[in-house]
């Protein structure tokens, strides 16, 4: 593969430039990633990555001092060499209060039993410990069929203090009409018929990119609404 198209692949979870172009969830991914850096400083020590797939956001963990992936025990998954720890989806394969920082992102709408994994994540956390998550509000259904669930910021708030969570800041994510626009993206990328690479990436050019540019000027001039966003971001204490 050249350099141009590794350059393009290097830009799926932190996309820039090239990302407008050929990546159909820039809107998205851009604005995790950026929260994900602005709140990474409530994460140190030693940190565990739930759910971590190829540690996207490991090099946001600057104060972490030792950084564990751990991610569900699959055929799929055992590919991944970024994996550090495998698990059963029930049980975290660690003692009591063993990490300072816990983060989660994207995981818990793929999580079939939310008060265990919580307590799971309780149980794991030091007391004072921080956990940074994200989960989604508005989104199509994805990773199928182990898509379970959408919380709101109330669902998803109850459920953490309901588990000796303390919220210490809780973030709306594209709260305007990037939202919108996102959701075309999407629809379009879905809808494509071709299975080839490069022809995906053409038509993400052609079809996409149009979307995403005219989102981006949208989104000065017109309102927030805060009742309708992408994924709810939040830091919290145990």
């Amino acid at each position: 593969m050249s350099k141009f198209f590794q350059k393009i692949q290097s830009q799926k979870y932190n996309p820039k430039l090239l990302g407008m172009v050929f990546n159909p969830f820039y809107f998205v991914r851009r604005a995790l990633h950026q929260n994900m850096k602005e709140l990474s400083s409530h994460i140190t020590g030693k940190v565990l990555d739930v759910g971590c797939g190829t540690k996207p956001y490991e090099k946001l963990f600057t104060h972490a001092t030792e950084y564990i992936g751990m991610d569900y025990d699959s055929p799929e998954n055992r590919k991944i060499k970024q994996i550090d720890v495998f698990y059963d989806t029930k049980k975290f394969p660690f003692a009591d209060e063993t990490f300072d920082g816990i983060i989660f992102t994207q995981v818990l709408e793929h999580v079939f039993n939310p008060d265990e994994f919580l307590t799971e994540i309780n149980r794991t956390l030091k007391k004072g410990g921080s956990i940074l998550m994200s989960v989604p509000f508005v989104w199509d259904e994805h990773s199928q069929p182990y898509d379970y669930a959408r919380y709101s910021s109330f669902g998803v708030a109850h459920l953490l203090k309901e588990h000796g969570f303390t919220i210490i800041e809780h973030r709306k994510s594209l709260n305007d009409i990037r939202v919108i626009f996102q959701l075309i993206a999407c629809y379009i990328h879905k809808s494509l018929p071709f299975k080839n690479y490069y022809l995906k990436l053409l038509s993400y050019a052609i079809l996409i990119a149009p979307v995403t540019i005219i989102g981006s000027i949208l989104y000065r001039i017109l309102p927030k609404n805060n009742d309708l966003y992408m994924d709810n971001i939040i830091v919290a204490k145990k």
